[in-house]
């Protein structure tokens, strides 16, 4: 079995804002275009338009249903590996392609020894491992180890791609190991969360949760609807002025 540094360097990871993701896609797409090129290349696809389409993908964002009523929303679940501190994944593989790094704490698969054993599946209670069925070994998320440390991008583009293209800054990266990082500090102002702690391995990865709606319950109460100004009379007009304060209001 494999075993785990003691210490790492760095503690390299991603941040994802609940609340500022909008489940567009982005990061999914931009992880694949980028992956099939490069340490984990190729991501396959088997039927990709047939009736049973499936493939490796190292990054997949769900959709969830919240609360009822008017307390209720949509929560975008972006979902790829964690990059534990103690990561099963790593330690029930039979012939050590599961590896976490010393140097900056991410954990990766050597594809050339990597026999498809599917343990580290079995293992992973975070669904973050895939199986490309073209190439029988398994994938997952690298943090996009050959762009972060490619010296010949742009030093705005040393970052993994699901960060650089999603829209809305919802992805953050950086070292959750350095408590002065920006990731760390954003973590610890907005209550960033382990997924699923009760299992003990640590998650690197943090989550930062949702916050109230501002137009649901926890709401300020509205306003009074502002009174027709310039002459305006009618119910259309009423209605017209009050929706523009309820905006100028939030």
């Amino acid at each position: 079995m494999t075993a785990l540094p003691a210490t790492t360097a760095k503690k390299l990871g991603l941040v994802i804002d609940l609340d500022t993701c909008v489940g567009c896609q982005a990061c999914a797409t931009s992880c694949k275009e980028w992956n099939t090129g490069g340490y984990s290349a190729p991501l396959t696809d088997q039927e990709p338009y047939g009736a049973d389409p499936h493939g490796a993908w190292l990054n997949r964002v769900h959709g969830y249903e919240v609360g009822e009523g008017a307390s209720g929303r949509t929560v975008h679940f972006p979902r790829s590996c964690l990059h534990c501190e103690e990561p099963a994944c790593v330690t029930v593989c039979p012939t050590g392609a599961s590896f976490k790094r010393a140097e900056d704490g991410i954990v990766l698969v050597n594809p050339d020894t990597c026999i498809g054993c599917k343990l580290c599946s079995w293992a992973c209670p975070y669904g973050a491992r895939e199986y490309d069925y073209d190439d029988g070994i398994m994938k997952k998320c690298t943090l996009c180890v050959d762009r972060i440390y490619n010296d010949h991008l742009p030093e705005e583009d040393r970052i993994p791609a699901c960060v650089r293209a999603c829209p809305t800054g919802a992805r953050h990266f950086g070292d959750l190991g350095d408590p002065a990082s920006a990731v760390s500090q954003l973590v610890a102002e907005r209550g960033g969360f382990d997924l699923l702690p009760e299992f003990g391995y640590k998650p690197v990865n943090k989550y930062l949760p949702p916050r109230p709606r501002r137009d649901g319950p926890s709401a300020q109460p509205p306003r009074e609807p502002a009174q027709p100004v310039g002459g305006a009379t009618g119910a259309a007009a009423d209605r017209l002025f009050a929706w523009v304060d309820r905006i100028l209001s939030r």
